[in-house]
C-alpha cells in the first residue's frame, strides 16, 4: 500500500543573547565547563527568576518576520520533567500562553513556493549538557547551557518529504540569520530540531501514529534521519505490525534512529503557570517598531536578485542562503562586476576555497577584487583558464589581478598573425589526424584546439584559434 508521508518540525532557536532567559549569567560559547552557572539557572532554593527583555525582543521579530499573531498577554509554564542537566526540576517554558501563533515560513523546493504553516513560537529556557565519557566509567553535567533562552518554532504538520523537511530547517536559518536573532550555528547548537512523521495511508485524513526524532543538528541528519524513519515505518506497516508513539535518536555514526523513551504527552509534564513570574505584556507600540524596522528577507533577496541581476532561480537561492554571500555579490557587483558572472565565480572558485560559505566574509580577494579579475575576463585580455590561474595567485598573495596578470605575462593572445604560427605548427606536425578529419572525423577540433592551448600554455584566444583551425583544416 503506498503511504503519504506526514512531517512537522519543532526547530530550536538559540536567541543572540548575552545573558541568560532569567539571569544575569553569559551565554558565552565555549566558556570552561560550569563556569557561567549561578543560584538562578542552577535552580537553588529560594532564587527568583527575572525575564531577559531582549530575548522577548528578539522573539517577537521572527514572529513578525513569519507573519504571525502576536499575544498582547502571554505566560509562562512550568513544564516539569528530571534530567541530570536539569537541577530543578522543570524547565521554565510557555504553553498555552504561548507569544505567538499561526504565521508560516515559504520555502522554495524544487522550483515551487511552498507554504509551511507555524502552529506557534513560544519562548523557553535551555538545559545543560551531559558528557558521557568514552570509558563507561562517569557522566559529567556542565550547566553553562542551563537558561540559555530558546525560541522553539513548531510547525504544522505540512511537509511531505526528508528533502523538503531539511529545505525548511535550511530556510529558517537564514530567516534567523538576517533578523540578527540567531547565528545559526548548527556545530555548536545554536539550532537545532525535533521531527515528528507519521505515515497514513494516500487520502486518508487522519493521521497515522506519531514519531519523534531528537535534537538533530544538521540539514544532512535531519533529511537522513526521516529516510531511514519512512523506510522503518513502511516496512513494518507492511507486515501489519503497529507503529509505536516514541521518542528516537538518530544515530549517525550507524545511519539509523534508535528508540530513547516512549512519547510523553502533555499531561505527563504536568504543566502549570510559573508563579514567580509575571504575564508577559507587550506593548503595540514596540510592535509596530518592530515591524517598520524588518530587513529584508531571504526569500525577498532571492527575488530582488532575480529582477535586478537577471539571475536564474538555483544561483538567487544559493546566494541568498547566507547574508555574506549576498553581501558579497552586491560589493562585486556594485565594484563593476557583471551579475552573471559574479554569480558564476562566487558559485564555483569562491565557494570552492572557503570550508563554510559564512567564511567569505574573510576572504583573502576582496569583491573588488573579484570584479576586477572579472572585467579583464569581461574585456577579452585574459582567458577564463588563465583567469583561475590569476585567482588561484590573488588568493596566497593578495596582489591585484591587473598586476598578477602583468609580472606573469598572463594576457590572453590574440595577435592574428602570431595565433596562426601556432596553429599551422600544430596542423603541420599531426598530417594523419589531418588526414582523418577532412575525412570527416570533425570532432578532432576540440583535440586540435587543445593542442594549439597547450602550446600557447593556456594564453591563445580560444575563438580565434578556432577560427584560424578552421580556416587551415577546411581550406
Amino acid at each position: 500500500m503506498p503511504w503519504e508521508v506526514v512531517i512537522g518540525l519543532e526547530v530550536h532557536v538559540q536567541l543572540a543573547t548575552q545573558s541568560k532567559l532569567f539571569c544575569a549569567c553569559s551565554t558565552q560559547f565555549g566558556a570552561p565547563p560550569n563556569s557561567n552557572v549561578c543560584a538562578v539557572c542552577s535552580g537553588q532554593p529560594g532564587v527568583l527568576p527575572v525575564l531577559n527583555e531582549q530575548a522577548i525582543v528578539l522573539a517577537l521579530k521572527l514572529a513578525l518576520a513569519t507573519g504571525g499573531t502576536i499575544r498582547r498577554r502571554s505566560r509562562f509554564a512550568r513544564k516539569n520533567y528530571f534530567y541530570p542537566d536539569l537541577p530543578k526540576g522543570y524547565q521554565i517554558s510557555q504553553y498555552d500562553e504561548p507569544l505567538a501563533e499561526h504565521g508560516a515560513v515559504e520555502i522554495w523546493h524544487e522550483g515551487q513556493l511552498r507554504s509551511v504553516r507555524l502552529t506557534r513560537i513560544h519562548l523557553e529556557e535551555d538545559a545543560g549538557k551531559n558528557i558521557h565519557l568514552a570509558t563507561g566509567a562517569a557522566s559529567l553535567v556542565d550547566l553553562n547551557r542551563a537558561g540559555v533562552p530558546l525560541i522553539e518554532v513548531v510547525s504544522e504538520p505540512d511537509l511531505r518529504a526528508p528533502a523538503e523537511a531539511a529545505e525548511y530547517m535550511r530556510t529558517l536559518r537564514g530567516i534567523v540569520r538576517a533578523l540578527g536573532i540567531c547565528d545559526g550555528n548548527l556545530e555548536q547548537g545554536s539550532l537545532r530540531c525535533d521531527a515528528n512523521i507519521s505515515l497514513r495511508p494516500w487520502g486518508q485524513q487522519a493521521l497515522g501514529t506519531k514519531v519523534e526524532i531528537k535534537n538533530i543538528n544538521s540539514f544532512r541528519f535531519v533529511q537522513k534521519a526521516l529516510e531511514y524513519e519512512i523506510e522503518r515505518q513502511s516496512e513494518l506497516l507492511a507486515r501489519g505490525q503497529a507503529i509505536q508513539q516514541e521518542t528516537r535518536q538518530w544515530s549517525a555514526e550507524v545511519g539509523r534512529t534508535e528508540a530513547m523513551r516512549s512519547k510523553e504527552e502533555a499531561h505527563d509534564y504536568r504543566y502549570f503557570p510559573e508563579p514567580d513570574l509575571p504575564p508577559v505584556e507587550i506593548d503595540e507600540r514596540l510592535i509596530e517598531s518592530l515591524r517598520v524596522a524588518l530587513p529584508e528577507l531571504p526569500l525577498q533577496r532571492r527575488q530582488r536578485l532575480m529582477e535586478e541581476g537577471g539571475l536564474s532561480d538555483y544561483d538567487a537561492t544559493e546566494l541568498t542562503r547566507e547574508t555574506e554571500l549576498t553581501d558579497y555579490y552586491h560589493l562585486a557587483v556594485a565594484a563593476g562586476g557583471s551579475p552573471k558572472r559574479v554569480a558564476n565565480w562566487m558559485l564555483t572558485e569562491l565557494l570552492s576555497r572557503v570550508d563554510d560559505a559564512r567564511d567569505v566574509a574573510r576572504a583573502p580577494v576582496a569583491p573588488a577584487g573579484m570584479a576586477e579579475l572579472l572585467g579583464l575576463v569581461e574585456s577579452g585580455k585574459v582567458s577564463g583558464k588563465l583567469a583561475k590561474d590569476i585567482w588561484a595567485k590573488m588568493w596566497t598573495s593578495g596582489g591585484s589581478a591587473l598586476k598578477i596578470a602583468t609580472d606573469g605575462d598572463l594576457f590572453q593572445q590574440s595577435d592574428s598573425a602570431a595565433l596562426e604560427q601556432a596553429v599551422r605548427a600544430v596542423v603541420e606536425a599531426h598530417a594523419d589526424r589531418v588526414a582523418a578529419y577532412r575525412a570527416g572525423k570533425t570532432k578532432l577540433m576540440g583535440w586540435f584546439v587543445g593542442q594549439v592551448m597547450q602550446a600557447t600554455e593556456g594564453k591563445a584566444n580560444p575563438k580565434l584559434v578556432n577560427t584560424l583551425l578552421q580556416q587551415l583544416l577546411d581550406g
